[in-house]
């Protein structure tokens, strides 16, 4: 076993339990896009950092790839862990404004400004639906391709898989597809509506005037009117 010290708090994990899992364990939330329950782990979206060690040689790591080490110390939610946090879903906003979990996730950091230019792209390369396709699904008909800026996912030469079986694995896991936010205005990046406004449907008495507070979002339905 492997003793080690998160948020003060003493822990013993198994041998190659990651941070993440050993936060969680404990019960503290650690925000991540790329992360997910059964597939290996990529460190893409950097959400999930947190901080270890202490004085000048504390560093950031992705707590969802580093393992447990004896005597470790963590800190999942020091000043430089939320401030790194805020700065990487301002970049995601900025990358793709209109995912409605990226957008929650910013309201529940308390981020309320987006400093850069909005690109409203559709994916933020968290790589979730290249290990669901080859780790899940066994056909591997996507994957990322080219470098820097220019790197991207799909299928080589952007020729249809002849092994893709349109299961629908890639968008189900996607941050970007789930679930998109339909009001956006460049002056209003960050909306979060979603994340503060209870359902108004539970104050209706007549079941023709509820109204599903997810599709679409309650919010964008009263900035509307």
């Amino acid at each position: 076993m492997i003793d080690l010290t998160i948020n003060g708090l003493d822990v013993s994990v198994e041998k190659g339990t990651t941070l993440l899992e050993a936060a969680r364990f404990l019960g503290f939330p650690i925000p991540t896009l790329c992360h997910m329950d059964g597939l290996s782990s990529l460190g893409a979206c950097r959400l999930c950092v947190v901080e270890i060690g202490e004085g000048e040689k504390s560093r950031l790591v992705s707590s969802c790839t580093y393992t447990a080490e004896q005597g470790l110390k963590v800190r999942t939610s020091s000043e430089r862990v939320v401030r790194a946090r805020k700065m990487i879903l301002e970049l995601l906003l900025a990358s793709c404004p209109q995912s409605k979990i990226i957008q929650d996730l910013a309201s529940a950091h308390n981020v309320r400004q987006q400093r850069f230019k909005q690109e409203y792209e559709d994916c933020i390369l968290c790589g979730l639906c290249v290990r669901m396709c080859e780790e899940q699904m066994m056909a591997k008909a996507i994957g990322f391709r080219g470098r820097g800026e220019k790197r991207s996912i799909g299928t080589p030469f952007d020729i249809q898989s002849d092994v893709c079986r349109l299961c629908g694995g890639c968008m189900y896991v996607c941050p970007a597809c789930q679930l998109r936010c339909t009001y956006m205005e460049k002056d209003a990046a960050v909306c979060g509506g979603c994340a503060n406004l209870s359902p108004p449907c539970l104050e209706k008495e007549q079941f023709n005037d509820m109204m599903c507070y997810m599709a679409p979002c309650v919010a964008c339905e009263i900035k509307k009117e």
